[in-house]
């Protein structure tokens, strides 16, 4: 074993030292890569969220702040399901995040401070007929009328009368049953004899 040692020891030196020098020297820099840093409180996006106007699904939707962005905190609705933030990044606009989609950092949610929302938007008027005329009135619409259902018939049963000395069905049922007791009787007596 040590002499396989010495000999790849002696190889590698003499392989070196036999090399012509190498004229290629390689330098490493390392390259400074900025990473993007907010001061204070600031709201970390997990997934994809929607940026709106306002607090609330009827506001118009602004933007989409994706995965991994920041945004720096302005504050929050009353209860905290809505948090405001500077959109786009470095300027004086507010928008709105929907809280439960993204994580605050630098601050509890319920030391934020509270802002006023913005007057909840007016929908358009949209006109109920096809026209926007005014004066165009449209003809009555012919409503469906009720026409009352068919009468049901139910079915009724009559019991039969037994005419000419049939038997009812339960004299025929009690007679079998107590002739099928009596065998049953019998057979137990033979046994024990």
């Amino acid at each position: 074993m040590l002499g396989l040692f010495v000999s790849l020891y002696w190889y590698g030196y003499a392989s070196a030292s036999t090399r012509p020098p190498s004229t290629n020297t390689a330098t490493y820099t390392t390259t400074f890569v900025p990473t993007p840093t907010v001061g204070g409180v600031h709201v970390f996006v997990p997934e994809r969220v929607n940026v709106r106007s306002g607090p609330g699904t009827y506001y118009e939707k602004v933007g989409v702040l994706v995965a991994g962005q920041i945004a720096t905190v302005v504050g929050r609705t009353s209860f905290g399901e809505w948090i405001a933030i500077r959109y786009p990044e470095g300027t004086s606009d507010v928008a709105w995040v929907y809280s439960p989609l993204i994580l605050v950092r630098g601050m509890v949610l319920e030391d934020l401070p509270e802002v006023e929302s913005p007057p909840t938007p007016t929908l358009q008027a949209v006109p109920l007929s096809g026209s926007a005329n005014p004066e165009y009135t449209s003809p009555p619409t012919r409503l469906p009328t009720f026409t009352p259902a068919p009468p049901i018939a139910q079915p009724t049963f009559s019991t039969p009368e037994f005419e000419g000395g049939s038997l009812p069905p339960i004299v025929l049922i009690g007679s079998l049953f107590i002739l099928g007791i009596v065998s049953g009787a019998v057979a137990i007596y033979r046994q024990r004899r």
